[in-house]
This record gives structure tokens, sequence and C-alpha cells, in this order.
């Protein structure tokens, strides 16, 4: 079986899940707010840039998973998945899961957003395997810190290879579809690359390469 990978955010859906979920935090008065919001933004300009400390980013993206209890962040995602993602999952990206699940393709969404807030959502998409950037969990409790490595730009490749050896599959015919830059170097170790609602610089990239480019929006 082919494998067919999406990337989550402004891909399958159309918006920024962690950004979104750094949003949400906020609206619900869990972080403080207006120190929250700017240092949200000024992390989601520099990921759209390709500028993006990823470490620096995943301290304070997984600090609020620390400071809260478990079973309660549980509760506060399925209000998130209500109130900010449902809105925003694809159509025409669920069509494409549905289209690759027909031709008998393995379906993946390797992500750099964080487990946490991206699980439920891939089930929701109905897709079985997941790889994201995972935080660690020590005695039932979120530790503010990254087990293993991010899963963003070269180490989507990191990742990616760790499940290959682990499930004993292969990028044999593999997709991969995804709107950023950033996601280049894993675009170019698949054998179609699928540029979808790509920013300017992937846009630019996937013209020169002759690379398929779609919308999902």
């Amino acid at each position: 079986m082919a494998l067919a990978l999406f990337d989550l955010d402004n891909t399958l859906l159309a918006g920024d899940s962690d950004y979104l979920w750094g949003c949400f935090l906020s609206e619900k008065g869990l972080v403080d707010k207006e120190l929250y919001e700017r240092a949200n933004l000024r992390f989601y300009e520099q990921y759209k840039q390709g500028t993006l400390d990823i470490h620096e980013f995943l301290n304070f993206a997984l600090t609020p998973l620390a400071e809260n209890d478990f079973h309660l962040l549980q509760s506060l995602h399925a209000e998130f998945m209500a109130s900010s993602i449902r809105a925003i999952m694809t159509k025409t990206g669920q069509d494409k899961i549905n289209q690759h699940r027909e031709q008998g393709d393995t379906i993946v969404i390797i992500t750099a957003t964080n487990s946490f807030v991206t699980g439920p959502i891939a089930d929701a998409f109905g897709v079985d395997y997941l790889i994201a950037t995972e935080p660690e969990i020590v005695d039932g409790q979120y530790t503010g810190k990254v087990a293993g490595t991010p899963c963003f730009q070269h180490g989507k490749i990191t990742k990616l290879n760790e499940w290959l050896e682990q499930t004993g599959r292969n990028l044999a015919d593999s997709y991969f579809y995804s709107d950023s830059h950033n996601d280049l170097p894993l675009l170019e170790q698949v054998t179609h690359p699928v540029a979808v609602d790509p920013d300017s610089q992937l846009k630019t990239i996937a013209q020169q390469r002759n690379w398929k480019i779609e919308t999902f929006r």
C-alpha cells in the first residue's frame, strides 16, 4: 500500500490549530491574555517566514499543558474542537483522504503541532495514523517538555523514518500534501509532492519543479 501523507494546519484545515489553541486558551483566561496573544502571534509569523526556533516555540506552547490538570485539558479540547476546529475542516481535504482510502493507500497526518492538539483532529478526519510532536508525559501529567524529536522541517523526516522502521513501510509511490515551505525537506522525499494552497515560497518552488498544485479551500 502506498502512503498518502497530509500536513494538517493550513492544508487539511483552513487555519492553524496550534495558533488557534493558543487563542482559545487566552479566551478561556488560562493564560495571561495580552502577553500570550502577543507571543502567539510572533511565533506564528516566524513560522510563516521560516525563521521559527522550534524549541523556543515548544517551550511556550507546551507550558500550559504542564500547568493544567490532564482531565481538564481533555474537556477543554472537546470545547475547542466544537468552537474552533470543526468549521475549518476542509471538505475537499476530507474527500482527498477518502479518495486515497478507496485506492487502498495508508493515510497519515504528519504535523509539527503537538499530538495533544492534533490527535482528536486526526480522529475527526478518520485518519488512523498521526505523526506529530510528542509532549512528554510523566505520571499521567504533561511536563511541558518534548519527548523525542520535534516533528518540524527536517524533524518530520526523522519522525517519519522512525515510523517507517516500526511499521515496515516505505515511501514507494508516496504522496505528501502540504501548504508550507517549512515542509520542503519532506516534499523532496516523496514520489508525488503536492502543494496545497501553498504559501508564496512553496508556490514558486512547486511551479519551478512542475509539482502539482491543488486547493482544498
